[in-house]
């Protein structure tokens, strides 16, 4: 594995910056990979943050847009996947509470047709309903408001 100076790392690091929004744990990690030591990765951090080629805010905005648009998750599993990247809980919070009601609420009622129609070949009608649900929670949207959008009665589930 080729060893960089500082210099080079910086450089590096701004270029994998500037393909995407990155949070400081991916630059960190890529950063590790190359074999930069931790001080030399608090400095080129700190240097990419002070020239705003990583801002953690932007990054969580971008991440629950994009994970609510295209890969339809809900507010548990993109608050689930930030916190592993070790963002802030107050951003986290600020970039959630962003989501449009009205999207999210379509998202999910969309989620659930498609996935409804997937099931069609299903006799029990209960299953169907129950497998619905579990995927729905697997994508990380609240029990409540699924429960909602299914229009049924809670009690009537075997989980």
């Amino acid at each position: 594995m080729k060893e960089y100076s500082e210099a080079e790392a910086l450089n590096k690091a701004a270029a994998y910056c500037t393909l995407c929004e990155r949070c400081i744990s991916e630059v960190a990690g890529k950063l590790t990979s190359w074999g930069i030591n931790y001080t030399q990765q608090r400095r080129i951090i700190e240097r990419l943050i002070d020239e705003k080629f990583i801002d953690e805010k932007r990054y969580c905005t971008a991440f629950v847009n994009d994970k609510l648009r295209f890969n339809h998750w809900g507010r548990i599993k993109i608050a689930a996947k930030l916190k592993e990247k070790r963002i802030a809980t107050h951003e986290i919070s600020e970039a959630l509470s962003a989501i449009d009601e009205e999207e999210y609420s379509t998202t999910l009622h969309k989620l659930l047709i498609n996935k409804q129609k997937e099931l069609k070949k299903e006799s029990n009608e209960q299953m169907t309903k129950q497998k619905i649900l579990r995927f729905a929670i697997s994508r990380g949207f609240e029990y409540p408001l699924i429960i909602k959008q299914l229009k049924f009665d809670p009690d009537e589930m075997d989980i």
